[in-house]
């Protein structure tokens, strides 16, 4: 019997994946990190349920204190992008090095296991051909979250399972009622744990970064309001700008150098092309020539055609078929060929 270790986040995706798999019949052991102090559903409420999860299925369960892993990686990194004027994404930071990195490194010194399994939306199978993992979309496109997952290694991606990258959202919520889990019933998490934590980014943000107030300034360098810190701010936003105008207004660019935010209208917030750094091709190898592909610059915004070229050394530029609006430094922009994804990186400042 196949040893599986299942990260448990004490929600009904996670709980479903372990089921599954201890249904199967494989030998399954629950592991949950320890991310942060303070509530949210991925501490201290997800840990009692996790190990409520664990109990009724009767599998070992396994608490890891990461938690200054997740300050470092994380939380640090979040208030220095926010600061510098950037909008990072902790997501996939946090899968790459917070979560998949230590999980499969305990699961194989502590537990004899070589697979981790998540309640991730996403599929990875090998190509026997090209000798690599390939990462796809999940079946359900509404809760595919492999946009998230561009940053696994091909050694992580080795070890991953994803039970549910061929179950819709409802056939989840239906196997958990089957099963009788505690969770199924469990409301949504937020997308970011940070948020759930603390109530908003900004209260998140708050705890960091004191409040310094600068200009709210046009294309032009013409002063039109005050605000009071860049952290609070980011690229296409349009609400609670506070600011008086004929037409609405998007934020179209953040100047940390001299603490502005920049604002336009629609038109403005839109760019044809991007750079893009710290460049991971997961499906294929690293390409020297362009190639043309789908590529998404938010979670929740469609793929769309373009070219990416590569630069030497370890970035790329993205040339899209038509200007796209609002593209975020410090997100990312992750390239696919149909289901397929082929790679990602992180925009760059324009």
């Amino acid at each position: 019997m196949h040893k599986v270790v299942v990260g448990l986040s004490g929600g009904v995706d996670s709980s479903v994946a372990a089921a599954t798999l201890h249904h199967q019949g494989y030998e399954v052991v629950g592991l949950t990190l320890w991310l942060m102090k303070g509530k949210g559903q991925c501490c201290s409420e997800g840990m009692v349920d996790a190990a409520y999860i664990c109990e009724q299925l009767g599998i070992p369960h396994h608490v890891v204190d990461i938690r200054e892993v997740f300050q470092t990686h994380i939380v640090d990194y979040l208030v220095a992008g926010y600061s510098a004027g950037v909008t990072p994404l902790p997501c996939s930071q946090c899968n790459k090095t917070v979560k998949f990195g230590p999980m499969l490194q305990y699961a194989s010194e502590k537990l004899g296991a070589d697979r981790v399994a998540t309640g991730h939306y996403a599929r990875v199978k090998f190509d026997p051909a090209s000798g690599r993992y390939q990462l796809s979309r999940a079946l359900d496109r509404n809760k595919d979250q492999s946009y998230f997952l561009y940053d696994l290694t091909q050694d992580l991606l080795a070890g991953c399972v994803f039970p549910l990258g061929e179950l819709c959202k409802t056939e989840t919520r239906r196997l958990a009622a089957e099963f009788g889990l505690k969770t199924a019933d469990k409301p949504e998490s937020q997308d970011l744990c940070l948020v759930e934590a603390s109530g908003s980014m900004r209260a998140f943000l708050d705890k960091y970064l004191a409040p310094a107030k600068g200009d709210i300034v046009d294309s032009d360098g013409r002063v039109l309001g005050q605000h009071d810190g860049i952290h609070h701010y980011t690229i296409g936003q349009r609400k609670g700008l506070g600011v008086a105008a004929s037409e609405p207004l998007y934020v179209i660019g953040l100047d940390a150098a001299r603490n502005r935010v920049i604002v336009g209208n629609r038109a403005s917030a839109h760019q044809s092309e991007c750079g893009v750094h710290r460049l991971n091709w997961v499906s294929i190898p690293d390409a020297s020539a362009p190639i043309r592909a789908q590529v998404q610059v938010r979670y929740r915004t469609p793929a769309v055609p373009a070219t990416v070229i590569p630069l030497e050394g370890a970035g790329a530029r993205i040339v899209f078929d038509e200007p796209q609006f609002g593209m975020t430094p410090g997100q990312a922009a992750v390239w696919y060929d149909g289901e397929v994804l082929l790679g990602g990186g992180i925009i760059t400042q324009a």
